[in-house]
């Protein structure tokens, strides 16, 4: 499969042009701002959000302290999977960058070499989101916003079509979802056991936290099983 559309008679490159003009009649520092924020500011606005959701859950403790921590290592973890799994995708699909068979993009960055499909960012962006919504809903509801400026930004950049984000979407949410009982099945053992030592038992619960039967935030303290956000 050489290039899945090379022509501007679809759906799939008209919305890329759409998309990526409005990048022609933005202001030069708003593109550069795009530019940073595409390439560099969500994916580490996302490792920021897990963080902020571990940090906010060990201050809390409780009895599922250590199957949140593992859910929320799940996370960077399905995101590097998903980009192995996409490896040979690539390599299958050959799809040529957009820029590279349609005149007239404005492209923001340069040196892009690879194929196009499907989307690393969005990949990566997408796996992150559904494992940390997994762990808890609240932090997981902003990172699927996040993810799917990603998609956006990769689109107004110019270096992916509409359907390479989607299809990055698509695989960091199959990853991240289907691998996750099985991530947590050897992730949690991990974790309790860290949580039992004496020198990491802080990465687990703050010093001073007793069970209290909740988990990170976004759980109601004593809820039942069933009801909680996380999802062992």
């Amino acid at each position: 499969m050489a290039v899945l559309a090379e022509t501007g008679s679809n759906p799939d490159v008209d919305l890329l042009y759409d998309i990526n003009g409005l990048a022609k009649d933005a202001p030069h520092w708003f593109d550069r701002v795009m530019e940073y924020v595409g390439e560099y500011g969500i994916l580490l606005g996302m490792v920021l959000l897990i963080l902020w959701c571990w940090w906010g859950g060990r201050r809390r403790g409780g009895e599922d302290a250590a199957s949140s921590v593992a859910a929320l290592l799940w996370a960077p973890l399905a995101a590097a999977l998903a980009v192995l799994v996409n490896i040979p995708i690539r390599g299958f699909v050959e799809r040529p960058r957009p820029f590279r068979t349609h005149e007239g993009l404005e492209v923001l960055v340069s040196g892009k070499t690879d194929y196009s499909f499907v989307s690393d960012h969005a990949t990566i962006t997408m796996a992150m989101a559904v494992a940390l919504f997994v762990a808890n809903r609240k932090f997981g509801v902003v990172g699927i916003l996040l993810a799917l400026l990603e998609g956006f930004c990769r689109v107004y950049m110019g270096v992916h079509y509409p359907t390479d984000v989607v299809g990055g979407f698509a695989l960091g949410t199959a990853v991240a979802l289907l691998l996750s009982p099985l991530a947590m099945a050897l992730l949690t053992p991990l974790t309790r056991a860290i949580e039992g030592s004496s020198k990491g038992a802080w990465l687990i619960r703050a010093r001073g936290s007793e069970p209290t039967g909740s988990v990170i935030p976004g759980t109601r303290q004593g809820a039942p099983a069933s009801e909680r956000d996380l999802a062992a």
